[in-house]
């Protein structure tokens, strides 16, 4: 499975299109919307989620609710499109457009203007901009639909906005329902309503600065079989693909797997998994350490992922920067922005967990069509 995206923040719309998913999967455009519905809620987003209601418009692999096996595309098309068809216009424009050339510490405004040897802000910030997530989550829609097929099931949650952490992981004896229905009530996804009320608190007082919060969050994966990943070689690593997958996400500068850091500070017989054996359960493992991968290969317990949120750099408290017309100090161009998208950023995270998660299942699998797919599935799951 491979998928690419193309458009542009502020541009007419966002294409994505994704190989290799098997023909019969049970897929419509409420499976692929739902996911970028959750993408855009979240406490601390900015304006432009009031404009935009992201929706996906099908062009082709699906068939009376089917996929083909054949390349599946679809447009996420921008509403704010109306109010920048000048601005992002494909052709020449009689108009002088005045360049941004503030640029903004923590973006990729400068390496990508030098790179790609730009005098305009615009050419560098649209594409950059956390607003191609949509895409992904998009193609990770896909992703999930078909993991769904296979009883694997992947949702995520907040742990931490700035500096107030919550006490509840995935540690706590909660069944996945409950989580569920929890969550979607939660307007920072997190687990705790204590620890919610107090993030709150900290994403308002940073807004009535001009500042902006980070966080960190926590996907976990359930019922993922043995086997899939490798360690023969470093690019087939599951835990490598999938700390490539959530480091890929805007703003993120950190991924931990199971116990993670905590790992470096313990003695060894306080960090690996012991192993047992019975004839009712087989080999099973009392802890999970690890995070659900040895070696590089799914090992069958529940994987753990935890990814870390830098701030996002637009604020209103502008930086110090550079102007690179004139190389003269200036304040940092301001755009609109979002004060805290951790939350949103989980979406995104769950959704491209799955695309790698996807990948390697297919890869195991082999075969075209999903009932193949399926037959070869059970097969798997009794070793």
């Amino acid at each position: 499975m491979r998928y690419l995206t193309a458009g542009e923040s502020h541009g007419k719309g966002l294409v994505v299109i994704i190989e290799g998913i098997p023909a019969n999967l049970e897929l419509t455009a409420y499976d692929i919307n739902k996911e970028l519905a959750k993408r855009q809620q979240g406490y601390g987003r900015g304006g432009r989620m009031k404009i935009e209601t992201d929706t996906v418009e099908i062009i082709s692999g699906i068939r009376h609710g089917k996929t083909l096996g054949s390349p599946i595309s679809f447009v996420i098309y921008n509403k704010d499109w109306e109010n920048w068809q000048e601005t992002m216009s494909v052709e020449p424009i009689d108009s002088e457009s005045k360049p941004i050339s503030a640029v903004r510490p923590g973006h990729a405004d400068l390496p990508g203007m030098l790179k790609y040897n730009q005098n305009d802000l615009r050419n560098i910030l649209e594409r950059s901009s956390a607003r191609e997530t949509a895409a992904r989550v998009a193609a990770g829609a896909v992703a999930k639909k078909y993991l769904e097929t296979f009883n694997i099931s992947i949702w995520s949650h907040v742990t931490q906005i700035g500096s107030v952490a919550s006490t509840m992981t995935n540690s706590n004896s909660l069944s996945y329902q409950d989580i569920c229905a929890h969550l979607e009530t939660s307007e920072l996804k997190c687990l705790s309503t204590e620890a919610e009320s107090r993030m709150k608190s900290a994403i308002d007082e940073a807004k009535s600065k001009g500042v902006t919060l980070g966080g960190i969050f926590e996907i976990i994966i359930d019922r993922l079989p043995v086997g899939l990943g490798s360690h023969v070689q470093w690019d087939r690593k599951l835990d490598g693909q999938l700390a490539q997958a959530l480091m890929s996400i805007q703003a993120i500068k950190g991924v931990e797997i199971g116990m993670g850091f905590e790992a470096a500070t313990l003695p060894g017989n306080l960090v690996h998994d012991e192993l047992f054996y019975s004839e009712e359960k087989g080999y099973y493992r009392k802890t999970n350490n690890a995070g659900g991968i040895e070696g590089g290969i799914s090992n069958g317990n529940k994987i753990i992922l935890r990814a870390a949120m830098k701030p996002i750099p637009t604020m209103k408290h502008s930086l110090q920067s550079v102007d690179i017309s004139t190389k003269k100090p200036v304040d940092a161009h301001f755009e609109r922005s979002d004060n805290c998208a951790v939350p949103a950023a989980s979406v995104v995270g769950e959704n491209v967990v799955a695309i790698t998660l996807a990948n390697a299942l297919i890869e195991k699998l082999g075969g075209d069509y999903i009932e193949e797919q399926l037959a070869r599935f059970s097969l798997l799951k009794k070793k």
